[in-house]
């Protein structure tokens, strides 16, 4: 991959976005690696581009081999269609709160919204889910947490982590969409929306519309939502 495409990738020295947009294809949440002793994936696509995901991976100087944990923000099929071509071709480790899990090892179509995106879903196992408010994981001299913040679906979680010297916040899905099969909550959103401005990122990666720096930018990001979701 040339230069300019890596260059395309980079979000910060050990971050990267790997999928997503005009990375992969459109259908695609974004998806992004955390460069380290142990790298750490954060979702996977919804499946179609998930090679041209594991290229990108490549190209920012890591062996996909060498990813053995990788998180799901929630159980929707842009950010999880990548699950089972990653688990027949890697020894990975899967990891997603309990009240979005359910749903992927049922192979749920609906919950999942698989359905609208036109996408076969199997059943396939989640093999950590966690219940906690917030679950650290380590990352080499530093952490990762999964901060449990509900609301576009019951398991969401928002991954932040130190690193760079900025706080990197991976917030997929801030601006929804809001449906009952996908047991949206607005009033467990808007909370969680007042958890991620206390975190004050500095870089807030969105699942579908880029990435926000400085902090003013991505708490102006946040605030936007919460002020057209009023009621």
């Amino acid at each position: 991959m040339k230069k300019a495409n890596i260059d395309k990738l980079l979000v910060t020295d050990h971050v990267y976005q790997v999928a997503g947009g005009t990375i992969t294809t459109a259908d695609d949440a974004a998806a992004f690696l955390i460069k380290g002793s142990d790298p750490i994936l954060i979702d996977t696509g919804a499946g179609r581009s998930v090679k041209r995901l594991i290229e990108n991976i490549e190209a920012a100087g890591i062996d996909p081999n060498s990813i053995k944990r990788v998180v799901l923000t929630h159980n929707h099929i842009d950010h999880i269609g990548g699950m089972e071509y990653l688990k027949s071709k890697f020894d990975v480790t899967f990891l997603m709160h309990e009240l979005d899990a359910e749903a992927v090892e049922m192979g749920d179509r609906v919950a999942t919204a698989a359905s609208m995106y036109g996408v076969h879903l199997n059943p396939i196992n989640v093999d950590v889910t966690f219940s906690e408010a917030e679950f650290a994981l380590d990352f080499d001299d530093t952490k990762l947490i999964l901060l449990h913040t509900p609301g576009h679906t019951p398991g969401s979680v928002s991954p932040y982590i130190d690193i760079d010297g900025v706080r990197v916040l991976f917030a997929q899905d801030v601006h929804g969409p809001f449906m009952d099969v996908f047991g949206s909550d607005i009033r467990m959103w808007r909370k969680s929306m007042e958890k991620l401005k206390g975190l004050l990122p500095d870089v807030l990666c969105e699942g579908h519309f880029g990435i926000f720096r400085p902090r003013e930018r991505a708490l102006a990001y946040i605030d936007n939502y919460l002020r057209q979701y009023r009621y």
